[in-house]
């Protein structure tokens, strides 16, 4: 993989207004350097135990929520780090450049989603994981939540 400095651009279409449908959501990096905002529900959330994420977590995978892009706005310097996805393109993590948090993926101003990592939350309740993917790299040691819809691998 390649690792690139990145300036994150304010994003726009903030809306205004929050409410259980329409939550807005805040989180952000370690130090503060590296923030956003999302606005509504996530389009998904689950958990990810490929080694990529394994290994990008230091934990036992990757808990993610995402949004589209419409619906982020990042503030603060983000750097990047590139490496081959599942399916052959571009896995592109954004980290702070000055703490080394993981804290969301996609590149901003070029994709039309964004996947937010969960332990980047500034409040962990809101994440409500619905699926696992890559269950089969999951380490023994990480119990899976119960209700979740399972795969072995990236669901079609």
């Amino acid at each position: 993989g390649r690792a690139a400095a990145l300036p994150v651009a304010a994003r726009h279409h903030r809306q205004t207004g929050a409410d259980s449908l329409n939550p807005t959501i805040h989180g952000g990096c370690l130090c503060g350097s590296l923030r956003y905002t999302a606005q509504g529900a996530p389009t998904n959330s689950g958990l990810c135990f490929c080694a990529d994420c394994r290994k990008a977590s230091g934990g036992a995978g990757i808990g993610f929520m995402g949004f589209s892009s419409s619906a982020l706005t990042f503030s603060g310097a983000a750097q990047q780090y590139v490496s081959k996805s599942a399916r052959g393109g571009d896995a592109v993590r954004n980290f702070c450049p000055v703490c080394g948090s993981l804290v969301f993926g996609g590149i901003v101003g070029t994709d039309t989603d964004h996947t937010i990592y969960a332990g980047s939350l500034d409040d962990p309740a809101v994440f409500a994981p619905q699926i696992v993917i890559f269950n089969r790299d999951r380490p023994l040691w990480a119990p899976l939540p119960t209700g979740l819809t399972v795969f072995d691998a990236m669901p079609d």
